[in-house]
């Protein structure tokens, strides 16, 4: 019997893989692997989940049968590989060995956690996938008051998802705006006055030293020795690719595992993609890259040796009370930025010497000239 393609990970960047190859061969055997349930889902959704009541099955698109039958494929749900044996082509799960033509590792990245003191680590809940969700709903259920660890684009987005559900909303995160990696000031101050405009209460510069349960809940204490009142918390200070296993196995690992513009690993016939993979360099963990890295992949793991290509690769934040779309100035460029507008209004431009335009953060009405603006912007992959 011929080996399958083996792809480890059903998120966004595992399935929407396994359609493309599947659009491109319909007979080669396809195994996907996955340490949670395997059911389909848009992990963008999981910061709107509140905001609109939805459960988790609510957010879920298809069971794991149904994908398999959808993509003439095996999906192993709940099933952790143990090693990869490059060399020989097979991985491990636990005793078994598994051989494979092509192995993909599509398996994301990791949350951040940072160690607490105090008896109430429990109640700290990350959220990087439908099972952590199901999770967080649960032990949210009948509570009012959330502490959200982080003020970077996801703790901002679920942040104004949680209000839009009915919760009371800290924030706490050591920085001096909100998302500080990814926004010029002034659009920062637009997004922090949106959020505080609904009620979020941001405590920007100390950290959370001690969590204590309570009577009524739970006591947070922070760095600057202020204490939060709270009855759950939400981690969000940031995602790590996984590369563990990777490296144990032998594979170039930076950042992210990297790979070359046709999402090869340092091995022959294993792959990355999606948040796990840094390609030529670049550790993108968003939506667009990985779909493009996706349809390139499933052409070169069809016969067809296809290089990756990024183009402007603009980012949606989903911050309702104050619309925001921003587009990053690439690595190795220098510009200068400019500031027009006022409020929640923002359009904040970097151009270089020459004029050419190289970022730009947009809010509120301002996100209306992001498409004229993305056609000013370099390719990240040309």
């Amino acid at each position: 019997m011929n080996a399958p393609v083996v792809i480890v990970g059903t998120g966004l960047a595992g399935y929407n893989l396994a359609r493309e190859f599947r659009k491109l061969d319909s007979e080669t055997p396809l195994l996907l692997i996955t340490a949670d349930d395997g059911r389909s889902y848009s992990k963008p959704m999981l910061s709107t989940g509140f905001g609109k009541n939805k459960e988790a099955d609510g957010l879920s698109m298809a069971t794991p049968e149904a994908m398999a039958a959808q993509l003439n494929a095996q999906v192993r749900i709940h099933t952790r590989i143990s090693g990869i044996d490059a060399g020989h082509k097979q991985l491990w799960i636990g005793e078994e060995a598994v051989p494979y033509r092509d192995l993909v590792l599509a398996w994301g990245a990791q949350t951040v956690q940072v160690p607490v003191e105090g008896d109430a680590q429990d109640a700290i809940f990350p959220i990087n996938d439908l099972e952590d969700y199901a999770r967080f709903r649960t032990a949210a259920a009948g509570k009012r008051r959330v502490l959200i660890l982080g003020a970077g684009l996801i703790g901002c987005e679920f942040a104004n998802d949680l209000i839009a559900g009915g919760f009371e909303v800290d924030m706490v995160a050591p920085c001096e705006q909100v998302m500080p990696t990814l926004l010029h000031p002034a659009a920062a101050a637009a997004v922090q006055a949106g959020l505080e405009s609904l009620g979020a209460r941001l405590h920007l510069g100390p950290v959370l030293t001690r969590l204590q349960r309570t009577a009524d809940g739970l006591q947070a204490h922070l760095s600057d020795a202020s204490v939060i009142a709270c009855d759950v918390v939400v981690s969000a200070i940031g995602l790590r690719p996984r590369i563990d296993m990777a490296a144990a196995a032998g594979l170039q690992v930076n950042r992210g595992i990297e790979v070359d513009r046709h999402l090869k690993t340092s091995h022959a016939n294993i792959y990355a993609l999606g948040d796990c993979a840094e390609v030529e360099g670049l550790s993108l963990l968003y939506v667009m890259p990985l779909m493009n890295c996706a349809r390139a992949l499933a052409q070169t793991l069809a016969g067809n040796p296809t290089a990756v290509s990024y183009g402007a690769m603009p980012i949606t934040v989903k911050t309702p009370v104050c619309p925001l779309v921003v587009s990053p100035v690439p690595r190795g460029y220098e510009g200068v930025w400019t500031v027009e507008g006022q409020g929640a209004d923002i359009k904040a431009l970097c151009r270089d010497a020459e004029g050419n335009l190289l970022g730009y953060a947009l809010t509120g009405e301002a996100v209306r000239e992001k498409l004229a603006l993305n056609k000013e912007l370099p390719a990240l992959l040309a």
